[in-house]
């Protein structure tokens, strides 16, 4: 795990200092509400429905257990006891006083973490994926790639007002769990001709208003020259990108707007002039760089015997087993899911005594280490086979073992108009419905791996474009209507749903999800064909006449 130096903690604390001096200015007046704004958003604060909310950064979705601890005694403290994890692995407060927020900064600087760049039109959080490190298909760990693009671009002069915000992802396997193609840059480690790794780099990706899937730009960039690579990326969209509105400001419409093609002229010319004053990346220091992400010593397993027993015995724990661990690239350790999405739960939400709970789960089982996924779910990476069993009946008191990983219930979901002053429908009270209708259907016919994505608004925060079933909360004469589609993905083969027809009413949501699922159940071959296979081998029309029936009949 990265560990801050001295410039890289001065850099926090003196940062909190000025944000701190920007609020006093604000709260007694000598700054206006649109002096304040740039500079709140550039520290992750926002002002929502109904208070402020806080966006925390966790770079790469990477927590050691003392952070989560401070995430905790920041909910009790300065918040309602709880925190929101969202879909670029970062965590919200949804209720701090805009006069504490600068205390709130100060308490993560201790713990080494902070919420710059959270917001505004600047460099994002960088995401990956949650697996890094320890996937068995990886070709290279892509956490200390993240870590360097993260340090290149806080703060960068150049970068701290771009046309619109920008996000970037990177992948290290040929599996792609960090939704590369839907990021304003995808970054994918692959190998050369020569057996060296580089990057395959794709622009122009992103949901909202208009939904894209990214493009490649480059088939294989050298790994010393990414930096100069992203600057000049980051500099083509600077100057030709939109100013005038905000809806085309994207670089995925410039990027649609010149072509592919001429996109790819432009980086390429401007990625030969800025090459010799941005730096190349040392191999030696990148080698420093990438020792602090090293795997633990991990300890010998020697009660193999006693988990294939236990396995075979119980098949609660089995069934958990299943869908909610996966398999390391260290024998006799797996990886284990802690599912967000229990019956009766906010996804995502976690309050502050399970985040401690779960921060010493990870000091006793998981060297520390707890990761956030883009599904809005806990990951504790590293833990020992012999030790799966202990840890499943701590998670299931803790209401964190609901076997639904990937699975219908393990929903995507936005705050909607519970929190949010730009949704036009709420989003936590269907998914709700949705898990309460389903939970048992799911574990009775085992439906298998079927997500469902939810979105008060066309900003997608809820990613609903690329949900197997995806949902739109709309605004119709003051009442709260969803669109559905169906068929998106953010894998490997990226694809955005097909809008299966016109709006439902809000009480026909839960009813329109059954129907869908009742289709695929009886047209797929045989229990091994997952939901996107099927809809993709019938198409859609079977499930529009199953939710809106078939009036020619």
């Amino acid at each position: 795990m990265y560990a801050y130096d001295e410039f890289d903690q001065n850099l926090l604390t003196r940062r909190v200092a000025e944000f701190r001096q920007q609020t006093e200015r604000y709260l007694d007046g000598r700054l206006s509400e649109d002096q304040f704004r740039p500079l709140r958003l550039m520290n992750g604060l926002y002002f929502e429905l109904h208070a402020p909310m806080l966006r925390i950064a966790i770079p790469y979705g990477v927590l050691h257990a003392d952070q989560l601890r401070t995430l905790a005694r920041i909910a009790r403290n300065y918040d309602r006891g709880f925190g929101h994890f969202t879909t670029r692995q970062n965590l919200q407060f949804n209720w701090p006083a805009v006069e504490m927020a600068p205390d709130i900064l100060e308490e993560l600087a201790g713990a080494q973490m902070h919420a710059m760049q959270t917001s505004g039109n600047c460099v994002r959080n960088i995401t990956t994926d949650h697996l890094a490190g320890i996937a068995v298909d990886e070709i290279e760990d892509p956490r200390p790639w993240c870590e360097l693009i993260r340090q290149w671009f806080t703060l960068h002069p150049e970068f701290l007002f771009l046309p619109r915000k920008f996000k970037i992802a990177v992948t290290g396997a040929p599996t792609d769990r960090a939704a590369t193609l839907l990021n304003d840059i995808g970054l994918q480690i692959v190998r050369g001709d020569e057996g060296e790794t580089g990057f395959r780099v794709l622009a122009g990706g992103g949901l909202g208003r208009t939904p894209v899937i990214g493009q490649v730009i480059r088939e294989f960039l050298p790994r010393n020259e990414l930096l100069a690579y992203l600057d000049a990326i980051l500099r083509v969209y600077n100057q030709l990108g939109r100013r005038d509105n905000k809806h085309k400001a994207r670089i995925k419409i410039l990027v649609r707007e010149t072509g592919v093609e001429r996109f790819r002229e432009m980086v390429e010319a401007e990625w030969r002039r800025v090459r010799e004053r941005v730096p190349v990346v040392d191999s030696g220091e990148f080698e420093s760089l990438r020792r602090q992400f090293a795997l633990p010593a991990f300890e010998p397993v020697v009660d193999t015997a006693g988990f294939a027993a236990r396995r075979m015995m119980e098949p609660a724990f089995a069934r958990w087993l299943k869908h909610n661990t996966v398999d390391h690239r260290h024998a006799g350790y797996r990886a284990v899911f802690l599912s967000l999405k229990a019956p009766g739960q906010a996804p995502g939400d976690l309050d502050a005594d399970r985040m401690d709970a779960v921060a010493a789960l990870a000091e006793r089982y998981s060297y520390a280490e707890i990761r956030t996924s883009h599904t809005q779910n806990l990951l504790l990476p590293h833990v020992r086979v012999d030790e799966l069993h202990a840890l499943w009946n701590a998670l299931s008191a803790l209401r964190l073992a609901t076997p639904n990983i990937d699975g219908l219930t393990d929903m995507i979901c936005c705050p909607g108009l519970d929190y949010c002053s730009l949704a036009n429908a709420h989003s936590i009270p269907l998914a709700e419905e949705i898990n309460e209708r389903f939970a048992k259907i799911d574990a009775v016919h085992d439906i298998g791996e079927l997500r469902i994505n939810i979105s008060g608004c066309m900003n997608a925060c809820g990613h609903h474009h690329i949900g197997h079933i995806g949902i739109l909360g709309v605004d119709k004469r003051g009442e709260e209507w969803y669109q559905l589609t169906l068929g998106g993905s953010a894998a490997n083969n990226a694809a955005l749903g097909e809008r299966i027809g016109p709006a439902v009413a809000r009480d026909a949501v839960v009813d329109a999800v059954d129907a869908i699922v009742r289709t695929y159940l009886e047209a797929r071959l045989d229990d091994d064909e997952a939901f996107l296979q099927t809809y993709r081998r019938i198409g859609i029309s079977p499930f529009k006449e199953s939710v809106y029936g078939n009036p020619t009949r």
